[in-house]
């Protein structure tokens, strides 16, 4: 049992290590591009205002920003609206039609409405640094990608954020191939951050665009996928130094937050039980062997275990609190995962910003 730990542990910690040399910041922009940045926007009161600022202070490219007020009760359209600069338009967005997710239906809208050849789209908890839109646009050219996303530096403000937020790169490094995902176009590499999306503007029209995931609630994995099914490429960068996220606020909302979709990824019927066996068996097993039968080889597992987590409190500035209890955050991943699987089976359907949809 302690050799199958510690073979769990080092496959991702190795990959983990590997995929560093593929997952690097974006080059210095020499300036020129043009993208529109687009903003959905559902009671985003407290967040809207410092997203928009943010686009606004993007240099070395021509911005236009585009929010999209999706029907909500709060003050959003009206802060939007005391935004005095030409260059921030507000739109209001059409009624839902049935069988469309929110975000991507909003999406999807702003799309349609922007000027520009680039689309850059951005939750609205999302801080763009000012040359953040630039290197992504020199990330998009210099990749001769159609579609280019990255993880934002993530802010987190609890206990249980630092656990569960930090395990996006643990997820992505350790156990998707990127070497592979920019030699094969399979969909099956296509991987991506809902929070952060560019794209050119032909071949997303051409491909459908979110049209093509418009009942996903997961869009960070499944509008790569759907760009590479339909023959397109696309690649990923690290974002630490383009944006920053508070993606939730506190350990309920990520949790709810982390189970709207996870019948999309880890929690499928396919996925749970491989995922659960590889997640606990690598992550977990190896700190219970090393406390109740202590070797060498336990150690080890321990020791690779911790390794991916410590490499992101070094370059991707996760708290350390939360790379030290990895095994407990893993746990509650795991828990959330099997929480939204049984909530589905059971007829359960997920909500988010206040409208529900069908499970899975």
């Amino acid at each position: 049992m302690t050799e199958a730990a510690l073979i769990l542990a080092a496959v991702p910690a190795a990959l983990f290590v590997l995929n560093l040399l593929f997952y690097r910041p974006p080059p210095s922009s020499s300036g020129g591009a043009c993208l529109s940045v687009l903003i959905p926007a559902r009671d985003e009161e407290a967040s809207i205002e410092a997203a928009v600022r943010a686009a606004l202070a993007s240099v070395a490219v021509e911005v236009e920003v585009i929010v999209l007020d999706d029907h909500s009760t709060d003050r959003t359209a009206e802060i939007v609206r005391s935004i005095d600069d030409p260059r921030v338009r507000l739109e209001a967005a059409p009624p839902l039609p049935l069988g469309w997710c929110g975000k991507q239906h909003a999406c999807q809208v702003l799309a349609g409405l922007a000027r520009h050849p680039l689309l850059l789209f951005i939750d609205a908890d999302v801080r763009l640094a000012p040359d953040g839109a630039a290197r992504m646009a020199a990330f998009l050219e210099a990749s001769r990608a159609d579609l280019v996303s990255g993880v934002p530096r993530q802010v987190t403000g609890s206990l249980v954020e630092g656990m569960l937020i930090a395990l996006i790169h643990f997820v992505l490094l350790g156990f998707l191939p990127l070497g592979f995902a920019r030699l094969w176009r399979h969909p099956a590499f296509g991987a991506g951050c809902g929070q952060l999306f560019l794209a050119r503007a032909g071949a997303y029209h051409a491909m459908g665009g979110h049209a093509a995931i418009k009942a996903s609630l997961h869009d960070g994995v499944r509008l790569p996928r759907a760009f590479r099914a339909a023959g397109r490429w696309t690649d990923l960068c690290d974002a630490t130094e383009v944006a920053s996220c508070r993606m939730y606020d506190g350990g309920a909302a990520t949790w709810r937050g982390l189970a709207k979709n996870a019948t999309e990824g880890l929690a499928s019927a396919g996925m749970i039980v491989p995922a659960t066996l590889l997640l606990f068996g690598g992550q977990v097993l190896p700190f219970v062997l090393l406390a109740v039968a202590p070797s060498p080889l336990a150690l080890a597992a321990v020791g690779l275990a911790y390794l991916p987590r410590l490499l992101g409190v070094l370059i991707f500035r996760q708290t350390l609190v939360g790379a030290v209890l990895h095994p407990v955050g893993v746990l509650l991943l795991l828990a959330i995962q099997w929480h939204a699987l049984c909530r589905s089976l059971g007829g359960g359907r997920p909500a988010w910003r206040g409208r529900t949809y069908p499970a899975g």
